[in-house]
Order: structure tokens, then C-alpha cells, then sequence
């Protein structure tokens, strides 16, 4: 699974996420994306379900991108510890995504497939995704 090599800090504040992707908006690589359509979370494991749902229904033919990375350390204290004593120890990593941020490219297979792939990885997603074309200009 994905986590960064390094870090400056281990443990992140949980932020808020406001207003809609600026970057990372638009279909660079392949042919088709999918896009999210709301804010949110997506640890790492559900980055990989996705990649590996994508590998399997693709497979083998065209080639694919994944757009995003986990790099914020989510904390989780132990069951049944009682409230108090800081702060919890990194459990997970999330990539924090905004609305219109893509998630993975595809690129060198038909439609179909395609779409067939994106409707696994979007049930295995936390979050509300749909299809997006490259621009033509």
C-alpha cells in the first residue's frame, strides 16, 4: 500500500475541506477518469482495492494512472481508553480529495471496458465518483 517515504511531522491536525479541486481536475494522461464528486478521505487500502480492481478488469491491455497519494497520517486511539491523554498514534494514511479531484486515468481501451472498470473502483470508493473524458483542446 501507499505511504510516503519520509515526513516532516507524524501527526496531522484533521483540517477541514473547503470549495472544489483546482488542481489534479482534469483528465492529463489517458483517455477516461474518474472524478470525485464530493470532499473527503480515501486511505490507502481503498486506493489499492481500486488499482487492483482496475488491473483485473482491464487485463493486461492499455495502461492506467493513479492521480492521487496518501500523505496525511490519520490517528485512531485503542478501544476501551478512556478520553484524555493526547493524541492517538498514526493508524492509516488518507489522501484528501476535494470535488473535481481525478483519482485514476485509463487510456488504450474501449469504452466499455472502461466504464465497466470505473463502476468497480467507484463501489469500492467511500466517496460519490462518475466518468470523465479528456478534452479535446
Amino acid at each position: 500500500m501507499l505511504m510516503p517515504k519520509r515526513i516532516r511531522h507524524r501527526k496531522e491536525f484533521r483540517g477541514n475541506i473547503k470549495g472544489k479541486a483546482v488542481r489534479g481536475n482534469a483528465v492529463q494522461f489517458g483517455e477516461f477518469g474518474i472524478q470525485v464528486t464530493e470532499p473527503g478521505w480515501i486511505s490507502s487500502r481503498q486506493i489499492e482495492a481500486g488499482r487492483l480492481s482496475i488491473v483485473q478488469t482491464i487485463s493486461g491491455q492499455g495502461k492506467y494512472w493513479i492521480r492521487i497519494f496518501p500523505q496525511k497520517p490519520v490517528t485512531s486511539k485503542p478501544l476501551e481508553v478512556r478520553m484524555g491523554s493526547g493524541k492517538g498514534e498514526p493508524d492509516y494514511w488518507a489522501a484528501v480529495v476535494k470535488p473535481g479531484t481525478v483519482l485514476y486515468e485509463i487510456s488504450g481501451v474501449p469504452e466499455d471496458i472502461v466504464r465497466a472498470a470505473f463502476n468497480k473502483v467507484a463501489h469500492k470508493m467511500p466517496l460519490r465518483c462518475r466518468l470523465a473524458k479528456r478534452s479535446t483542446h
